[in-house]
């Protein structure tokens, strides 16, 4: 299906090109003063300079062969050749019916859907999440929603941090403070326990303490680098030891991310990609991609073309050991031979943009990946306290994710409990739901890229630019149409939208007609603060035609069961839209 644009575009277009203009010259926009118009044409600027003329000369003719047209309620030429457009009411109208009556509210699957790969998890074992893992989950959680909407096969990898010096320290500060495990035995050959000899809250302890432990104590931190390299090398103790933290820890972060509705289609893990290292490296040498440099091995990805210096991609270090870059690298080679996607998506901190980009150069010139494979690095802002700095506890440590979830929903709760309109146990229950919206709006209503600063009061707010309000006017709309299929035995089945009877209920049907574009756009620039904009102007226009308009008790049937049927089309735009960012909505607030 057409958006309404594409349609107003095609009309405008045929009447420049019957004057023997340019068509491109057009092309149709929303309107930049809608208390003028509802769209606009500024090609006849443009086209004067082609066509040596005043503009108004090239828009008049255009005008004037459009005021026939029934799509049109208006068109006029604004000095020096600006043409404002208002649609018919019925074309409005019809155009909704179409859409009402399309999948997807006429938005169509790619012509040749691809395989991608996003990585957005990203979390350590033996480490708890924290704040600074939200912005990566909630955003790469909303573009997978995004790329599958259009039909896309999409991958979700949490790729789990389980390698290099921190296992080590972990297993060295286990064994200082229980010797006596079987796992530390040399000489022990029998099975070793099925139950991990520590919780999930020693687990997150033992790391920070042996961290801090080792910077003064230099004989543990080489014990931790031995335990490190037997456990690379197959040590059956430190093995198990390993897969007691992975089984321990991914059970805790399931939890977490389910919490926060964002779910991986896999778990994979630093180590994975351990076994494609060898061929990898050697692949490099024999074909002559990498050169030693001070010892090291590394690949040279500067191009002629380059205004900032770019470091060559380093795959071994002097000593012979590898790098975030060889692991990074070797993922590639993993998930092309497993996958062969078409794109991968790596979402992290904006401030990696250099070292991404250095990966990604290295893979596309040693041929890891296809010529026309796209890899592309979406970094974010931080999520910033009042005061202007990275969001930190009220003691000045890094909050636990899972405490700042609890704590948005304790404020949702606390704000549910003060109208005392729902049993304590029914708003436990909706303030998650408002929560996880307040939370997942609040940060996917900013740009990617920006930082932004996190307000639990603004973000838990039932009115304004926020989560919770998204959310009412959905219950808002559920209550209404509850209402009316109680005194109606039922919803009107066939019933169709009539063209609009008041300003408030045009401007809520221009709005409507915006979804397909809008969501076009969230798709091709990987952007869900499009949709936070767009459902946002949505509820405002709905709130409007709410308040100017006696739904329930009109009495004119036929108008009635148009407006539930247009208030319906609202609420399963809405319900669409706060899906693919990630959250749902509870039956009442």
């Amino acid at each position: 299906m057409k958006t309404i644009i594409e349609l107003i575009s095609e009309e405008v277009k045929q009447s420049f090109a019957k004057f023997g203009y340019d068509e491109k010259y057009g092309m149709v926009t929303l309107s930049n003063r809608p208390d003028l118009c509802q769209y606009q044409c500024n090609g006849a600027l443009a086209a004067a300079k082609q066509y040596k003329t005043a503009p108004i000369n090239i828009a008049q003719p255009v005008v004037e062969s459009l005021k026939s047209n029934s799509i049109f309620k208006e068109v006029t030429v604004i000095m020096p050749g600006f043409i404002n457009i208002t649609l018919s009411d019925e074309f409005l109208a019809n155009y909704l019916n179409e859409m009402k009556k399309s999948e997807k509210f006429g938005c169509e699957n790619e012509n040749n859907p691809r395989t991608i790969i996003i990585d957005y998890g990203g979390p350590n074992i033996a480490k708890p999440l924290h704040v600074g893992h939200m912005r990566s989950a909630v955003i790469g959680e909303s573009l997978k929603r995004i790329l599958r909407f259009f039909g896309n096969k999409v991958i979700g990898d949490a790729h789990l941090g389980d390698w290099g010096t921190q296992m080590g320290l972990v297993i060295a500060e286990l064994k200082r403070r229980k010797p006596e495990l079987v796992y530390f035995n040399e000489d022990y050959t029998g099975d070793y326990p099925k139950e991990a000899p520590f919780t999930i809250s020693e687990l997150e302890e033992i790391y920070p303490a042996a961290s801090e432990y080792s910077k003064s104590n230099p004989e543990f931190r080489e014990e931790a680098k031995q335990i490190t390299y037997l456990l690379q090398n197959g040590h059956r103790g430190y093995t198990a030891i390993w897969n007691h933290m992975l089984e321990v820890s991914v059970t805790d972060l399931m939890k977490i991310y389910e919490t926060l509705n964002v779910s991986f289609d896999l778990w994979k893990k630093e180590s994975d990609a351990q076994p494609y290292i060898p061929e990898m490296i050697q692949y490099f040498k024999d074909n002559n991609y990498a050169r030693i440099s001070e010892g090291a091995l590394v690949v040279d990805v500067k191009e002629d073309t380059d205004t900032k210096e770019i470091p060559p991609c380093m795959i071994l270090k002097s000593d012979g050991a590898t790098l975030y870059n060889t692991t990074d690298l070797a993922t590639i080679v993993e998930r092309m031979k497993l996958f062969s996607p078409d794109q991968i998506i790596y979402i992290t901190d904006k401030r990696q943009e250099l070292y991404f980009e250095t990966v990604f150069r290295c893979a596309k010139k040693t041929k890891l990946v296809k010529e026309d494979t796209k890899l592309n690095f979406i970094g974010f802002g931080t999520m910033n306290g009042k005061d202007g700095k990275p969001f930190k506890t009220r003691e000045g440590g890094v909050m636990r994710l899972e405490n700042l979830i609890k704590n948005v929903n304790d404020e949702v709760y606390r704000k549910i409990m003060e109208n005392r309109s729902m049993t304590e146990e029914e708003a436990v229950q909706v303030a998650k739901k408002v929560g996880l919206a307040a939370l997942k709006y609040g940060d996917l209503s900013n740009q990617v890229s920006k930082d932004y600063i996190f307000d639990v009061d603004r973000f838990t707010a039932f009115e304004g630019d926020t989560g919770p309000y998204i959310l009412y006017t959905i219950v808002r709309i559920k209550s209404i149409l509850a209402k009316y299929a109680e005194l109606k035995k039922g919803l009107p089945s066939q019933s169709i939208i009539l063209a609009a009877g008041s300003e408030s209920e045009r401007a809520l049907m221009l709005e409507l007609t915006k979804f397909n574009e809008m969501i076009a756009t969230a798709y091709t620039e990987m952007a869900p603060h499009r949709i936070c904009s767009y459902i946002y102007d949505l509820a405002n226009a709905f709130n409007s035609f709410y308040h100017d308009n006696k739904i329930i008790s009109e009495e004119d049937e036929e108008k009635q069961a148009s407006w539930i049927t247009l208030i319906t089309l609202v609420q399963e735009q809405l319900l669409t839209c706060i899906d693919l960012l990630g959250f749902d909505a509870p039956e009442r607030m």
